[in-house]
């Protein structure tokens, strides 16, 4: 098994930044591909960034590209999203998720997820 802790979250004023980390431990997640989703209140969860394994190829949303940065730091098993520009529709709570797939995955498709972590950006 593999666990993931997100930390990082608050309360930040619109056009603040943050930055989320994601730890793993347990078994090694290498080889999988690390996505950060969100899902706000009354809404579906969605995928906001991915990064790949292999290449560490990373993939946005649309609504986020330009504004938040994914990384990872495989000696530290640790994922980051470094968070700018940060908008009151970017509130939401952020999972953490490992993936065993090449490309992005669909929630159907990851294999561990955190608990998540709340972002909140006031207007």
């Amino acid at each position: 098994q593999v666990q993931l802790v997100e930390s990082g979250g608050g309360l930040v004023q619109a056009g603040g930044s943050l930055r989320l980390s994601c730890a793993a431990s347990g078994r090694t997640v290498d080889g999988y591909t690390w996505v950060w989703f969100r899902q706000a209140p009354g809404k579906e969860r969605q995928s906001v960034a991915a990064i790949s394994w292999i290449g560490g190829h990373t993939y946005y949303a649309d609504s986020v590209k330009g504004r938040f940065a994914i990384s990872r730091d495989n000696a530290k098993n640790t994922l980051y999203l470094q968070m700018n520009t940060l908008k009151p529709e970017d509130t939401a709570v952020y999972y953490c998720a490992a993936a065993r797939t090449v490309q992005p995955p669909t929630q159907d498709e990851v294999d561990y997820w955190g608990r998540g972590t709340q972002v909140t950006v006031s207007s």
